[in-house]
C-alpha cells in the first residue's frame, strides 16, 4: 500500500503548474469517471457532449475506459482502427476519429497507453503534431475514464482542466466516489471537481445526496464540489441504449435529456465565469509527460 501510495504522489509531481487564462485557441478538458462502473458515466459524457455539440460547440470524446470501451455503441458507431494505429504510424488521426451528429468526433484510444509509454522522445514529439488537431478544432473534450481510481485514472485527472464524477443514490456508488475524491484530495489537491448525482428520483434527492458529500469534503478533506445537477432515473434511457441511440436525441423530450441539457448549460456558464486558474501547457503535452513519468519510475 506504501509503495502504491510514493507511485501516485510521484506520479502526481510537478502538475500544479498554472496560468490566469487559458491558452488561446485551447479546448476545455473535462475528465468523466466514477468511483465504480454501472453508473451511467459513459452514457452521461456521450449525451453531455451531444448537448453542447447541438448549441454549436464542437466536441469530441476520448474513449479512454481501456477496459470496457462502448461510446461507439451507444453513437451506433463502428470503428475500425483506434489510436493505437495512429501511433504506430499504420493510420492517419482522421483516418481514426468516428464522426457522429452535431458536430460529436469520437477517438477511439484502445489500450493506447503502453504503445505511448514505449515511445521515445522524438517519436513521442511526432505523435504529438499529428494529434494537434484535437486542441486545435475541437471546443471541448471529454475523456471517458474507466471506472475506479487507477493510476492511469488519476494521470488523465492530473492533465486535464476538471474532474466531473459520476455517482447515483445507491450507497456503494457514494462510497466509492467519495473514495475517489480522497484520493484526488490527497494527491491533486487543486483539482477542480464536479458532482453529477445520477438516477435520481427527483431533483431534490440529487441536492440532497450533493450536500451529504459536500459535508463530509468540507469536514475532512480540503476539497470543495461543485454541483452540475442530478438527472432523473428514467426508462427512456434504458429504451435509448437499447436502440443504440443517445437519449438526448432518440427521446428529447424525456425528463433525463431535459436534466442533461440543463447540466451542460451549467458546464457552459462555468466556462464563461472562468474563475478558476488553469494549466499552462496543452492537455496532450501534459498528459504525455505524464506517462513519461510513468515509464521512468516504472
Amino acid at each position: 500500500m506504501t509503495d502504491q501510495a510514493e507511485r501516485l504522489r510521484a506520479l502526481v509531481q510537478g502538475q500544479r503548474d498554472y496560468s490566469l487564462r487559458r491558452p488561446e485557441g485551447s479546448p476545455r478538458i473535462f475528465v468523466v469517471a466514477s468511483g465504480k462502473g454501472g453508473v451511467g458515466k459513459t452514457n452521461l459524457a456521450v449525451n453531455l457532449a451531444l448537448s453542447m455539440g447541438q448549441m454549436g460547440y464542437k466536441t469530441m470524446i476520448l474513449d479512454a475506459d481501456l477496459g470496457m470501451a462502448n461510446v461507439d455503441i451507444l453513437l451506433d458507431l463502428k470503428p475500425l482502427y483506434t489510436l493505437i494505429d495512429v501511433i504506430r504510424g499504420e493510420k492517419e488521426l482522421q483516418e481514426v476519429i468516428l464522426r457522429g451528429p452535431y458536430n460529436l468526433e469520437v477517438l477511439p484510444g484502445g489500450s493506447c497507453i503502453p504503445e505511448i509509454i514505449s515511445l521515445d522522445n522524438w517519436q513521442r514529439e511526432e505523435l504529438l503534431s499529428r494529434l494537434s488537431y484535437l486542441e486545435q478544432e475541437t471546443d471541448f473534450i471529454f475523456v471517458d475514464c474507466s471506472a475506479g481510481i487507477s493510476r492511469n485514472v488519476v494521470t488523465f485527472i492530473a492533465a486535464a482542466d476538471e474532474l466531473v464524477l459520476v455517482t447515483t443514490p445507491e450507497p456503494t456508488a457514494i462510497t466509492d466516489v467519495y473514495s475517489v475524491i480522497k484520493v484526488v484530495d490527497r494527491y491533486y489537491r487543486q483539482a477542480n471537481i464536479g458532482l453529477i448525482v445520477n438516477m435520481v428520483e427527483s431533483a431534490a434527492e440529487g441536492e440532497q445526496i450533493f450536500q451529504r458529500i459536500a459535508r463530509v469534503c468540507h469536514n475532512f478533506l480540503a476539497v470543495k464540489l461543485t454541483y452540475l445537477g442530478s438527472v432523473n432515473f428514467d426508462q427512456y434511457v434504458h429504451k435509448a441504449v437499447v436502440e443504440c441511440s443517445p437519449y438526448v436525441l432518440r427521446y428529447p423530450r424525456s425528463p433525463a435529456a431535459s436534466s442533461t441539457r440543463q447540466i451542460a448549460r451549467h458546464l457552459l456558464g462555468v466556462e464563461k465565469a472562468a474563475a478558476a486558474p488553469v494549466k499552462e501547457k496543452a492537455f496532450l503535452r501534459r498528459l504525455f509527460k505524464h506517462w513519461s513519468n510513468q515509464a521512468e519510475k516504472a
